[in-house]
């Protein structure tokens, strides 16, 4: 089982596509368990120009969506490819989120995404941001896979 995959690759398991593709890699993967996800934060994001252009930042809810692709990223790459296939992930509920400090262009955010526990569809996760070793915010969160349309 491969330890990381590139954006490409995680684009063979997620439908997300840019701009909404958050997430650029995923690496220290434990199949089904735990990962990082890398996020690189530019100066050209597309939320960058809107949120706010005086002194911009990552919106918390982009955070928190970034988390839940890496999280899916983990569950599609984790699961047999046939049980996947045709498959989503969707983000249930979140339970808890905080955003600690605020993330800003020309950084690189790094996801710590823990798999708390699954029971049949049903995923439970938590995560932490950080940059340079700082905490950015903290999530936890469930996700169903469903049947694609």
């Amino acid at each position: 089982m491969q330890k990381s995959l590139t954006k490409e690759e995680i684009t063979e398991l997620l439908p997300h596509r840019d701009p909404m593709l958050l997430i650029d890699s995923l690496i220290n993967i434990k199949k089904l368990s735990s990962a990082t996800a890398i996020v690189n934060v530019k100066k050209d994001s597309f939320f960058v120009q809107g949120h706010f252009p005086d002194n911009p930042v990552m919106p918390g809810v982009l955070i928190v969506e970034a988390f839940g692709q890496a999280a899916a990223a983990l569950t599609a790459h984790g699961i047999d490819k046939t049980t996947y296939e045709n498959k989503l992930v969707f983000l249930m509920g979140i339970e808890k989120a905080r955003f600690r400090n605020p993330v800003i262009p020309n950084c690189k955010l790094e996801l710590n995404i823990v798999a708390i526990r699954s029971h049949g569809r049903v995923w439970k996760y938590k995560g932490e941001a950080f940059v340079e070793g700082k905490k950015m915010a903290d999530a936890i969160w469930s996700a169903t896979i469903v049947d694609r349309k």
